[in-house]
This record gives C-alpha cells, sequence and structure tokens, in this order.
C-alpha cells in the first residue's frame, strides 16, 4: 500500500466535472441549506461539486461564515440548523454531488477579548486554540499591545502570510494549531461528508500548511484561494503545497479570471489570443486550475459597494471557460439568471468529454474583425468557442448547437450525438424541442421517445435532423442518432410542465372575402406563425387559399390548424402573397386559439383587421334550418315553416333543411327546434 501521504494529489486528473458556488455575498435565502436541499435533483444533472458557505456558527450574529468563532461544537449559522445542512449534504452525496466546505483557517473569531478563543469538545477530545497560537504581529501590531497591557502573552512567531486585521491571524507553525485544524478537517471530511475543501485566504499563511493538513486528512478536492493575478505567483502557490514532492492542493485561477473580465468587459476577445493567459492553459497545471468568472468577492453588491464585476457578456464568459480545460465554477447569481443557457454550455462539454487535463489551442482569430476562436479536444470530441465577431465561419465539420451574443459554441461531428435545443428543466408551458444530429454521416436522423424509453430503430419516432418534437406535458425525453439501422449517441432531457396539455383540437381560420370590393384582392394567403415561433404555413408570403364557406349568406376563405396546448397560440399576417405580398398584406393577427372569423378593412400602410367572430360563430354549424333557402337562418324561415305546415304547401321551404330536429318528418316540433336554435344563437 502508498503512504498515507502519497495518496493526497490535490484534485483528480482528467477531471471532467463542474462546480457550483451555491451562494454569492448576503445570499442569507438563497443559500439556506433547505432552499438548497431541494434543488439535488436539478443540480445533479449539471454539477458533480457544490461550494456552500462556511457552515459553523459566527457567535448568533449574521453572517456569511468568515468570522467563524465555533469549529466543532456549534452549527447554527446564518444558513440553517447543523440538522438542516446534514440533510442535506446527505441528500447531495445520494445524487452523486459532493458538498465543498469553506475552510477559514487563516484567522478567527475570539470570545470576550483579543485571545480567547471557546474550548470544544468532539468525540471526546478537547480543542482549543490559546493566545500562544496567535501571530506575533497580528493586526500590525494592536494585538501585541493589548495582550501587553493584560498580560496576555502571543507567539513568538511572525505571520508566516499577510497580516488581515479584524481577527486573530493563527500561526500555523505552532503545533496546538496544526492539532485543532486537523481535528477539524478530519470532523469536516470523515463525519459531517463533506467531499473536499475550499481553503479561504491562503494569501494569509504560508502553502506548506494545506500540504501538512491535506496530507493529514487526505481530501479528493482542495483548492485554495490565493488571489493573485500573477501566473507565476499562482504556480508557486500550488507548486508550495507539496509534500514529498507532490501537489496537494488546486489553486483558484485568477489570472483567467482577470484575462476574461478584460475580454468581456471591454469587448476585446482577440485579447484571449496567446498563450499564458491562466493555469487551465499550463499543461503541468491545469490540472490545478479551478477557473471561475465570477465570486462572492468581485461581484457587484451594490452602487458604494461595486467591488470588480463582470459588466456584461456574462454568458460570453461562462462560455468560454465551459470549453476550456480545468474545472469551471459557476457562480450562483449566473446560474439563476442565466440558468438554460448555462445549462447547455455545460451539456457541450459534457457531450465533447472535456476534462481539467484536456489539450487546447487557438482555432483562430481577426483583430480587425474583432473574433477569437478556441478549440478544445475532448474525449468523445471537439469543442469550438467563436467569441466575439460572428464573421468568423464555424468549420463545416462543426456543427453549431448554441449561440448568444458574442459566443458561438460548435461540436465536431465526430462527436456523434444528438442535441435538443431544450435543456432539462422546468417551464410553465408546451413547448417545441429541436433536435439536430451532430455526425459526420449525412444520412442520420433521429430517433426519440417520450417515455424514457431506449430509442431504437423499432422503438421511437424517426425525424429529421433539425425536425421538432412536441412536448405537451411532465416526460423523460430520449434521442438519439439513427444511422443504417443502429442507434447511437442517445442524450436523456428531464422536462416538468406545469400547464400541461388538455389535448390538441382544431380550429379554422375565416377570412372575409377580399377578391371582392373595395379590395379586390387577386388572391388570399395565409402567413402563420406560433406561439413557439414555429411557422405553420411556410415561408413569407405563406400558402395561397382557396377553400371557401358561405356562413349566414357571407363567403369567407378558410384553412383548419391544430391547438397542441392552453398556452399554445397562432399569429397570422393576411396577404395577396406573391410578389406583391410586402405592400399588401394586413397587420399582424395575434393570440389566436379558437376558430375566429376576420375581415379585412382599410389600408393605413398595412390593411387593418378587425374581427368578427361573434357575428359569424353562431351561424357556423347549422346544417338545416335554413327553410326559405336564402342562406341564413333568421325569423323568416319560422314564419315560413309555419305557413308551409298550416298550408301542406312545400313550394316555400327546403324540405331538407326544415327537418331542424333531424329526428325525419315535418313537424310543428320542427318549428319549436328552430326557435330554440335562434335563441341559443346557434
Amino acid at each position: 500500500m502508498l503512504p498515507l501521504m502519497m495518496l493526497g494529489q490535490g484534485w483528480p486528473a482528467d477531471y471532467g466535472g463542474v462546480m457550483l458556488q451555491a451562494f454569492y455575498w448576503d445570499s442569507y435565502d438563497d443559500s439556506k441549506w433547505t432552499n438548497l436541499e431541494p434543488q439535488a435533483d436539478e443540480l445533479a444533472e449539471f454539477f458533480q461539486l457544490v461550494w456552500v458557505p462556511q457552515s459553523a456558527s459566527c457567535g448568533g450574529y449574521v453572517s456569511m461564515g468568515y468570522d467563524p468563532e465555533y469549529w466543532f461544537n456549534n452549527y447554527t449559522s446564518s444558513f440553517g440548523t447543523k440538522a438542516q445542512l446534514l440533510s442535506m449534504i446527505n441528500t447531495f452525496n445520494s445524487k452523486g454531488i459532493g458538498t465543498i466546505a469553506d475552510v477559514v483557517i487563516n484567522h478567527r473569531k475570539s470570545l470576550n477579548d483579543w485571545v480567547t478563543f471557546p474550548g470544544e469538545t468532539y468525540r471526546g477530545v478537547s480543542y482549543k486554540l490559546l493566545s500562544t497560537d496567535i501571530c506575533r504581529n497580528d493586526d500590525g501590531g494592536a494585538t501585541l499591545a493589548w495582550a501587553n497591557q493584560n498580560g496576555k502573552t502571543l507567539s513568538a512567531n511572525n505571520d508566516s502570510g499577510e497580516d488581515w486585521s479584524g481577527l486573530r491571524d493563527l500561526d500555523h507553525s505552532s503545533s496546538n494549531v496544526q492539532f485543532v485544524v486537523k481535528g477539524y478537517l478530519n470532523m469536516l471530511l470523515n463525519d459531517m461528508k463533506y467531499a473536499g475543501f475550499r481553503y479561504d485566504m491562503t494569501r494569509g499563511y504560508a502553502p506548506s500548511y494545506t500540504g501538512i493538513y491535506n496530507t493529514a486528512v487526505n481530501p479528493t478536492y482542495s483548492v485554495g484561494e490565493y488571489w493573485d493575478g500573477n501566473l507565476g505567483a499562482l504556480k508557486a502557490w500550488i507548486d508550495g503545497t507539496k509534500v514529498n514532492g507532490v501537489i496537494q492542493s488546486a489553486a483558484f485561477d485568477f489570472t483567467f479570471r482577470y484575462t476574461i473580465r478584460d475580454a468581456v468587459n471591454n469587448n476585446s476577445w482577440t485579447s484571449l489570443s496567446g498563450s499564458g493567459k491562466g493555469l487551465n492553459m499550463e499543461s503541468n497545471y491545469k490540472r490545478y486550475a479551478v477557473t471561475f468568472v465570477e465570486n462572492h468577492d468581485t461581484q457587484y453588491r451594490d452602487d458604494n459597494d461595486q467591488q470588480d464585476p463582470i459588466r456584461q457578456n456574462v454568458e460570453a464568459a461562462n462560455a468560454y471557460m465551459l470549453s476550456m480545460p480545468g474545472t469551471p465554477c459557476i457562480f450562483l447569481k449566473h446560474w439563476q439568471a442565466y440558468k438554460e443557457s448555462i445549462k447547455q454550455m455545460i451539456y457541450a462539454r459534457q457531450l465533447a468529454g472535456i476534462t481539467n487535463t484536456s489539450t487546447t489551442a487557438q482555432q483562430a482569430y481577426n483583430s480587425s474583425a474583432n473574433y477569437y476562436a478556441q478549440r478544445t479536444t475532448g474525449t468523445r470530441g471537439m469543442l469550438i468557442a467563436a467569441m466575439g465577431s460572428t464573421s468568423y465561419a464555424i468549420p463545416s465539420t462543426y456543427v453549431t448547437v448554441l449561440s448568444g451574443t458574442n459566443y458561438r459554441l460548435a461540436l465536431s461531428k465526430s462527436t456523434e450525438t444528438a442535441w435538443a435545443s431544450v435543456p432539462s428543466g422546468t417551464r410553465q408551458d408546451p413547448f417545441n424541442v429541436t433536435l439536430t444530429a451532430v455526425s459526420q454521416s449525412s444520412g442520420a436522423q433521429i430517433v426519440y421517445t417520450l417515455d424514457g424509453s431506449e430509442p431504437t430503430a423499432t422503438n421511437g419516432t424517426v425525424i429529421a435532423s433539425g425536425s421538432t418534437a412536441h412536448i405537451g406535458k411532465s416526460l423523460t425525453l430520449k434521442a438519439g442518432l439513427l444511422i443504417n439501422g443502429t442507434v447511437t449517441g442517445v442524450i436523456t432531457r428531464n422536462y416538468t410542465v406545469v400547464n400541461e396539455d388538455y389535448g390538441s383540437y382544431e380550429i379554422t381560420v375565416y377570412l372575409k372575402d377580399p377578391t371582392t370590393s373595395p379590395n379586390n384582392w387577386p388572391q388570399v394567403a395565409y402567413y402563420c406563425w406560433d406561439s413557439d415561433n414555429a411557422q405553420q404555413c411556410g415561408n413569407w408570403p405563406g400558402v395561397v387559399v382557396t377553400d371557401t364557406k358561405v356562413v349566414n349568406g357571407v363567403k369567407f376563405y378558410y384553412k383548419t390548424f391544430t391547438i397542441i396546448g392552453n398556452q399554445y397560440t397562432l399569429n397570422f399576417v393576411f396577404s395577396q402573397g406573391g410578389s406583391t405580398a410586402g405592400s399588401h398584406q394586413t397587420v399582424d393577427v395575434t393570440g389566436v386559439h379558437e376558430t375566429a372569423f376576420f375581415e379585412v378593412t382599410t389600408q393605413t400602410n398595412k390593411y387593418q383587421v378587425r374581427d368578427i367572430t361573434a357575428e359569424y360563430l353562431p351561424y357556423l354549424n347549422v346544417t338545416t334550418g335554413d327553410v326559405n333557402g336564402d342562406g341564413r337562418v333568421t325569423i323568416k324561415d319560422v314564419t315560413d315553416l309555419i305557413s308551409y305546415l298550416l298550408s301542406d304547401d312545400d313550394t316555400s321551404v327546403n324540405l331538407a333543411a326544415a327537418d331542424v330536429n333531424g329526428i325525419g318528418g315535418i313537424t310543428i316540433a320542427d318549428v319549436s327546434a328552430l326557435i330554440n336554435l335562434l335563441l341559443a344563437g346557434n
């Protein structure tokens, strides 16, 4: 067996996971343990790690956790109770999510004076920091001055890193500090079941101590916040964690962060070109690069506390990060605001098989056109992140799967996978999802199922690449490539639809004949698009409609459509079609979801449209009752039918139409049925 010290490797090699920073500054509601735990199912599809705030008590005050008072015994924090915390961690573990603890050991809050810390007992062992565990130069010498005045003794050693005023900086060369910290970390890892650590403010103490602690407790994941944008400084810190020549911790890639910040804020995409732009570009260090574009210290907080935020192109910044080596860490506010697109970015990363050690190279850049493209090779395919101007042409051997302001992501066709335009998640209303084949085979089709079963050549619906599937209710979609009878590249999407379809139905849209005076149109064309922006009558100007029907004595053109959900609507433009459509068209008619009647009225730039449904719908389904045959059903039909019955004269009535109740024969009951029909407006 290898010695325990050799097991610590800082961060797994070839790691393909993505981490979520599940808090921001003052995120006391969003980051409560009871709010994060119910999100486990959704988070598990996209994140393998979730970094949460420091979870021990800060003395009963509302705090983000960076002034810890307790380490062992008190876990009532601003984010919940210990029971709630353990429940969340347990749920995350059951879903395959590792929880990363925020470890604040550079400094600690004292109790009633400058140098007294709480004594704590855990599993029968007592842990207590002493005044002699405080760095001699703490608070620029202010702590020493107080100690001398009050008969207290500090450590003989100065801080091994930067001094931080406010709380007591700990002397990590102290054997007692190391004993207490090791016990604390062991409890987090083995009793509370955290998966690893994010070490806060590692500039405050020498990196060798991070190596000592990780070697002692052996976390799978360890990342240090060494806040320095200098690449050499980051590499030196990582090397400083080595024990027996083995690196013991990853680091947040501040160099990468500042590079992407400048590119997106200045809209200067070619500044991404060249090497040395981050730990994740360094062959010997990218395994240890945890990349990020925003965190709780850089985010915009308010007008008086603006920090150093990404001010524009937030989606583009995340798209670039998620297409690169390293382990990406998504900021909670970005996840909340851009969840749909970030999900798709993570899918693209997963499908290409990009890991923290993947190979990446500049694809193309043009300073005058202001674009930059980076290509990263994963275990399954390649992913291009094209940033800035769209004048860069994506190679024909790639398929663009996602695009937005100043970014496009394209998967190589060699990835051989299906792609869905809508990620897993909850939506209010039914929707359509476009399914695309990312394949080198020009004949690749898509086969999909909507019941969670595995699609095969004989199980599922087969469609052409680029076609849509309708999602009308909560379900599991599985879609794959169908090539020569074989199905590969299957993807799974889990959809929840709040307002599920209650069944499809047909409607008919009628347009009062505009081919006569005063409009004198030569023909009638319908252009239609639905609430999902899918065309229903082909490209503009749509289809020429020739079907007509007389309703209550008036001629109408008509076309029938299918409504596929209770929130699904249709929109229309009526025109003369052909080359004159653009100058002879109506205004948009929107939100149609029931059979309707419209009339073209005056032309002011575009023809206006009047809704005349109320005038004609009552007569639509009358197939009998027009006794006198004048094309209308009115009170005159009643009088004509009565006259016929009284005189037994069949010359004035349509005998087929006179059988109003449809039971055969013509009697006084038909008169009654006709009167009821008129009174009911049917």
